[in-house]
């Protein structure tokens, strides 16, 4: 016989899943499982479908107008979806923050968000504490204006260099990529706000986007790209996943039954719901292929004709062909999620400290910036010495650069400055700018080297700019490049002219310094003539501030580049891009054919020699290894010592890498750590990685396998 009490939870479960309640009774269950099939038992079929799809904000940049279903008094975003007031389920307010709250004109009265270094340079930090801050920190001043989900943030590989959202992206490595999105993932969500994990997946490059098919081997994907986000997942449970625009093998992202329905909901055993991106939804039948939500409707209206989903999907589930299972399936996931976060208990909102929130961004910047090269120990530059210091080009004047599209975010104050570009790329073209948030480096420099005499040249022409360096003791270069949504580079030089502004400076000046923002690598013409590069990414509003304390030794450098530089595009598994010539809207298609062997494994598998290695960084000291020991069985763990046996205090990442498993080479990052120490002071250290990193997927049987025999690894930094 059963328990009688555990017999009465029962009749009570019951008595909710098929009577009337209220939102004081469904409020006292606080399993959200079982909450949600409460509430959702409770709902019509009219406000079932009110959450299936949300309305876009009005936006002024990409001149989107106000919607009359929208309510008025409601803070303007990227979405909006209606609660249930009746039921206590609360509206959604959705809006971009991959790197802060986003404002293209959607809030003219918005006084600005802090501006949050770019993912990349997170991922450069190898630091998942920091991504986690940063989430903190964005959560909370999302919450302060009234949002509730977070489109954030991204977990795609950085898999191709020419990718113009790379900025948004942790990392080329799976490992990396999953622990940092994580943890950001994790930071949202400790403040009662829900993270929108995205591009799911094999979104990597951003030309036609809507019309680009790319064909990628599934296994190769299971051990890379899906790896990735499947790792943030585990360590996360964020609660909505964010689909891409493109195909997968002839079928859309946000219409794939194996991507949506086998592999994130029944391989993984994902719980929340899946949005799609904004225009991604060109039929109904998506939501029998996995797809919960349809987003941003007005986009799908202008790019595929009629409301495709929310109108067709009424009509059929009048005919039968939609089941009123799956449409409470989709709101039992949306509903599920926001009582495992939180949402719908918000008291007042937290106190924001913007002053707190800068130093997060500076502390960000600091671990993040990468330096790439310093022959003759031309950095740190003298702060005790009357130094004649030319800055030039770069806009350094003025401020440093961001990337573009949805993840741009408008710091308090505004833009130090805003260059258009333009260009076809859809409706994103018109906002293809380069932003240029305050200070200004050259400020922050003659703050800390006010011994100096620092001079800045705009980079007009070369010969200008060769004058002022051979009048210099150190000549410093910023250079800087436009990247973002909806639009991918060409090649990887740098733009207007600036690759022969840096080489006229250099032969005018040996003693010179490059300083790049950008979001992927740079070709570098000039590499070896320069005695120092400094690779800054979009560093944010207090990225100013940490290029000037880099530079000046004040901080000493501990960034390690996430992706893997090219000594040149034809040693990338796709030398040449024939589809970035097509015409905006034009189907094209990209092949990955490199399966699992992404960004430095498709160069160890290869034989090839990068310019500047994954995991690559300098510092102003030195780092001592020792005592190493192995431990095998289903993993491997290393244990070894880290010493720093230079003079000043830094901060290292011993890196664990598999380099042959027994069915041959294969490079994969096990494991890694930053260790900080002052100097000749030693910490012992252990890496243990995930044991599918020693392992291949089995795609016909479904599991990964880990094969017995010898593996070999390495520990690197």
């Amino acid at each position: 016989m059963a328990h009688p009490d555990r017999r009465m939870r029962t009749l009570m479960l019951a008595a909710m899943l098929g009577g009337s309640m209220g939102h004081a009774a469904l409020a006292q269950i606080t399993d959200p499982d079982r909450r949600a099939a409460a509430t959702e038992a409770q709902m019509t079929d009219d406000e079932r479908f009110a959450m299936i799809y949300s309305i876009m904000g009005a936006a002024t940049i990409i001149g989107m107008t106000p919607d009359p279903r929208l309510p008025a008094g409601i803070p303007m975003s990227a979405a909006y979806v209606g609660g249930v007031p009746r039921l206590g389920v609360p509206a959604q307010l959705q809006t971009d923050a991959s790197m802060g709250v986003t404002n293209p004109g959607y809030r003219p009265d918005d006084k600005g968000a802090t501006a949050f270094p770019s993912a990349i340079l997170l991922g450069s930090s190898f630091n998942p504490a920091i991504a986690r801050r940063v989430g903190e920190a964005i959560a909370r001043e999302a919450r302060a204006r009234g949002f509730n989900i977070l489109l954030a943030g991204g977990a795609n590989l950085t898999s191709e260099v020419r990718n113009g959202r790379n900025y948004e992206y942790y990392a080329e490595d799976p490992w990396l990529t999953g622990v940092m999105a994580a943890e950001a993932v994790n930071g949202v969500q400790s403040q009662g706000v829900i993270s929108t994990l995205k591009h799911y997946a094999a979104n990597n490059f951003e030309h036609n986007r809507h019309w680009q098919d790319v064909i990628a081997d599934r296994t190769g994907l299971r051990e890379a790209e899906l790896l990735g986000f499947q790792i943030a997942i585990e360590r996360s449970q964020p609660g909505a996943i964010m689909c891409g625009y493109n195909k997968l093998n002839g079928d859309y992202l946000c219409g794939h039954d194996w991507l949506l329905n086998q592999v994130l909901k029944k391989d993984w055993g994902y719980r929340g719901w899946v949005m799609s991106d904004w225009g991604a939804t060109p039929s109904w039948e998506f939501a029998l292929k996995g797809l919960d939500q349809e987003s941003g409707l007005q986009n799908d209206v202008s790019l595929w004709g009629a409301e495709a989903f929310t109108d067709k999907l009424r009509a059929a589930y009048r005919d039968g062909d939609f089941p009123k299972a799956r449409l409470s399936d989709m709101v039992r996931r949306m509903l599920r999620s926001m009582y495992a976060v939180g949402v719908d208990k918000w008291g007042p909102a937290p106190r924001v400290d913007m002053a707190a929130h800068n130093a997060i961004a500076l502390e960000g910047a600091r671990e993040g910036i990468v330096l790439l090269k310093n022959d003759a120990a031309v950095l740190p530059l003298a702060t005790d010495r009357p130094l004649k210091i030319a800055v030039i080009g770069g806009f350094a004047q003025k401020g440093v650069g961001s990337g573009t599209g949805s993840g741009a975010v408008l710091p308090v104050g505004g833009f130090a400055g805003e260059l258009n570009i333009g260009g076809a790329h859809g409706r994103l073209g018109v906002a293809r700018s380069l932003f240029l948030t305050p200070p200004a480096p050259v400020d922050e420099l003659k703050k800390l080297l006010p011994a100096a005499e620092i001079e800045y040249d705009g980079a007009y022409t070369p010969a200008e700019s060769a004058l002022l360096a051979q009048r210099s003791d150190v000549a410093i270069v910023f250079a800087v490049r436009v990247e973002g949504e909806a639009f991918d580079l060409t090649d990887l030089s740098l733009p207007w002219g600036q690759d022969a502004v840096i080489d006229a400076v250099v032969a005018a000046n040996p003693n010179t310094i490059v300083v790049l923002q950008t979001g992927n690598p740079v070709s570098m013409p000039w590499r070896d003539k320069v005695k120092g590069i400094v690779q800054a990414w979009f560093p944010g509003q207090a990225g100013a501030t940490a290029i000037a304390e880099v530079l000046t030794g004040t901080v000493n450098p501990s960034g390690r580049t996430p992706i893997t530089w090219p000594a040149d595009l034809a040693d990338t598994p796709r030398p040449t891009m024939p589809i970035l010539a097509t015409k905006w809207g034009a189907p094209v298609t990209l092949r990955f054919d490199e399966g699992a062997e992404v960004g430095y494994r498709w160069y160890a598998m290869t034989g090839r020699t990068p310019m500047y290695p994954f995991g690559h960084g300098l510092s102003y000291t030195t780092f001592d290894y020792s005592g190493l020991q192995l431990r095998g069985g289903d993993n491997v763990t290393v244990q070894l010592t880290v010493r720093n046996s230079g003079a000043r205090a830094g901060a290292d990442v011993p890196q664990h890498y598999l380099t042959r498993a027994p069915d041959g080479q294969r490079m994969r990052l096990l494991a890694f750590e930053k260790v900080t120490l002052e100097p000749g002071e030693s910490k012992a250290v252990t890496l243990t990685g995930d044991p599918r990193l020693l392992g291949r997927y089995d795609e016909r049987a479904g599991r990964w396998r880990l094969a017995a025999g010898d593996y070999e690894v390495m520990v690197g930094k």
